[in-house]
């Protein structure tokens, strides 16, 4: 009785606070009003979606016809690059919307480089198939890709039992950034990390993603770290150094593939 007698003096000290209060604990827990809210969500989405698709055909046209060397840039998010044709499945100004996971709106044989980066991780190991397919059939014959993404086999690593200096500070930088709660076998939290944060859904090695890149029919690969590339059109691209503030961690944890699109 007496915490009922509580909820009700507090109800009547401040009855519209109280009624507020309670209103959205309720729509927090209501699986309807969730419901109706990602329905709302979605509509506004495809609205957008619609009207992203309708626009970009002019300023792809537009863009095609007066690049000198056509550049796609895929998921420039913030990174919006002179030159390039900035894309993202949210697009901002001066971007076109592009979903990675479709096909792309180019004919075959349209571009000569296509950039992503840190953005293979963030879809389904099938979903980032379509898109390097894609990037394959819009690239001209001997196009390139760049893509940098984080490295696995980096990741992994930090539960070996020695670790080095550049390790170390990595996991404690990501968990300063990241988990400040954490003051134990701070290695785990930073791998599980990995995997899980920031809409990560697959995770590459070097191995893999030159695999994939070559039974795609990508060829000519190379490997180099953020900025670094021998051709000039590739060099000083990547920004994830710059957004999180530490160019030493985006080179540690950081890898970046250059390939060819082979074609006959």
């Amino acid at each position: 009785m007496n915490v009922v007698g509580g909820r009700l003096g507090s109800i009547r000290a401040n009855p519209h606070s109280s009624v507020k209060t309670a209103l959205k604990a309720l729509l927090r827990r209501s699986a309807f009003a969730k419901g109706v809210v990602t329905a709302l969500r979605g509509v506004w989405l495809d609205c957008h979606v619609l009207i992203w698709s309708t626009t970009r055909n002019r300023t792809i046209e537009r863009y095609l016809q007066t690049a000198e060397t056509t550049k796609l840039h895929l998921g420039a998010s913030h990174n919006r690059l002179e030159g390039w044709l900035n894309s993202d499945v949210a697009p901002g100004s001066g971007m076109i919307y592009l979903d990675v996971t479709r096909r792309f709106p180019f004919a075959d044989d349209t571009i000569d480089y296509v950039f992503a980066e840190h953005l293979i991780e963030h879809v389904d190991h099938e979903d980032a198939l379509t898109m390097l397919r894609e990037a394959w059939r819009v690239l001209k014959p001997g196009g390139k890709i760049r893509i940098a993404t984080p490295d696995l086999g980096v990741i992994v690593q930090l539960h070996g039992a020695d670790r080095t200096e550049a390790q170390k500070d990595y996991v404690d930088w990501i968990v300063a950034r990241c988990m400040p709660f954490v003051d134990r076998c701070k290695e785990v939290f930073v791998i599980n990390n990995a995997f899980h944060a920031w809409g990560h859904r697959f995770l590459y090695d070097r191995e893999l993603l030159a695999l994939t890149l070559s039974r795609l029919g990508f060829t000519d690969l190379t490997f180099c770290k953020p900025g670094d590339s021998s051709d000039p059109q590739l060099r000083a691209l990547e920004a994830h150094g710059r957004e999180i503030q530490n160019e030493e961690i985006n080179h540690f944890e950081t890898f970046v593939v250059e390939a060819r699109a082979l074609k006959h």
